[in-house]
């Protein structure tokens, strides 16, 4: 009994900490719609808290005096000088950290805090990646938040491109300096290639597959407390679109209207609360192998190429001048996202592979000599 006592008094101690910190951040909040958002998580915790200190009173103890941890003291402090979102990306983490911790006990299974807590991490996580909050005339503009989708796939292919041909590159140079034959240097290429590209392509497999049912089994969860538990839903949803520059009351009636079709509010939550597109889950996990594997090809095949034609010296000069156009290309086709020049950031990869190369070239000289005697 003591030991149970004990974790009801810990629990009520971090739910009132909790609360305070989140007073402590709407007193600094400049604004009134995110500040009210605070006092809306801050309400929870203490009623939490409520939950805790009744638990201790019926086991027969008496719920000792609250003092503000030393914690929530440094964090308010933070918050105060240098306002919320100072500090808003550290609870953020420890409300990442905290949102299962009810999930497993048994003292909490039947009531809604589990899921409030979950939902409390996920407000916190939202107003962390906007940077504290956003303005009212921002909100629409956080209608377009999908459209990087394109330049973050370009990327991809470009970094793609760019592993296969570096690593495939050093491979070739260092199997010609060890001074094997064309039809050697030929087959270590090849198997370079396919060993990467096979390799990109599983473990993007792994990834986006991964992703799916991590996915999946969240978007469950909140079918469920969507069922179970509609106004906890709709409440936060409503502090969603509060942290968000809404007025309180355009944003409960924007989320009254979301929840009134079922269909409509699991689509809305999953990707206001997840940042989950429920129709694409994070992209088909066999297409993102293909193209992995397609990508990497495409870079690691340039060193290849001139030995299917070419040997000796021919062959080694012919198949570092490609590689050496390619990864100045690939440096080039990088500023498309970082803004700086061109040459530079082609200079830049020329140099970084080119020093890759030589090593391994260097090294397979070594080995070639020691081991050819």
């Amino acid at each position: 009994m003591a030991g149970e006592i004990d974790t009801y008094v810990s629990s009520w101690r971090d739910e009132l900490n909790s609360a305070a910190l989140y007073r402590a951040l709407a007193a600094a909040e400049s604004s009134d719609q995110l500040a009210e958002v605070y006092r809306r998580l801050a309400d929870v915790e203490e009623r939490h808290a409520g939950f805790w200190a009744d638990k201790v009173r019926a086991a027969g103890a008496e719920v000792p005096t609250f003092r503000v941890g030393w914690r929530t003291k440094v964090l308010a402090s933070l918050a105060k000088r240098f306002g919320p979102s100072f500090v808003v990306p550290t609870i953020d983490a420890m409300e990442q950290a905290d949102s299962a911790s009810y999930d497993d006990d048994p003292a909490a299974a039947h009531t809604p805090m589990p899921s409030e807590e979950r939902s409390h991490a996920r407000v916190l996580q939202h107003i962390s990646r906007r940077g504290g909050g956003l303005e009212g005339s921002a909100v629409a503009r956080l209608e377009g938040r999908h459209r990087s989708a394109s330049a973050n796939s370009l990327r991809a292919s470009v970094l793609g491109a760019n592993d296969g041909l570096l690593s495939n590159f050093s491979l070739v140079m260092g199997v010609a300096g060890a001074d094997l034959s064309g039809n050697g240097i030929l087959i270590a290429g090849f198997a370079g290639l396919l060993a990467g590209a096979g390799s990109m392509a599983m473990g993007e497999w792994i990834s986006v597959q991964s992703s799916r049912e991590l996915y999946e089994r969240q978007i469950g969860i909140e079918r469920q407390e969507l069922a179970e538990r509609p106004e906890e839903e709709r409440e936060e949803l409503a502090l969603i679109y509060m942290a968000k520059g809404l007025p309180e009351a355009e944003a409960r009636a924007l989320a009254d209207r979301l929840m009134s079709d079922p269909t409509t509010a699991l689509d809305t939550l999953a990707r206001e609360e997840l940042a989950v597109d429920p129709d694409d889950l994070g992209g088909s996990a066999m297409g993102a192998a293909v193209s992995s594997f397609l990508l990497f090809a495409m870079g690691a095949i340039l060193p290849v190429i001139p030995f299917m034609f070419l040997e000796g010296f021919a062959a080694i000069v012919t198949s570092a001048a490609i590689s050496a156009a390619g990864l100045f290309g690939i440096g080039a086709a990088i500023t498309l996202f970082t803004g700086r020049s061109a040459w530079v950031s082609g200079g830049r990869q020329l140099a970084i592979g080119a020093a890759a190369a030589a090593l391994t070239y260097g090294v397979g000289l070594l080995l070639g000599v020691a081991v050819g005697g």
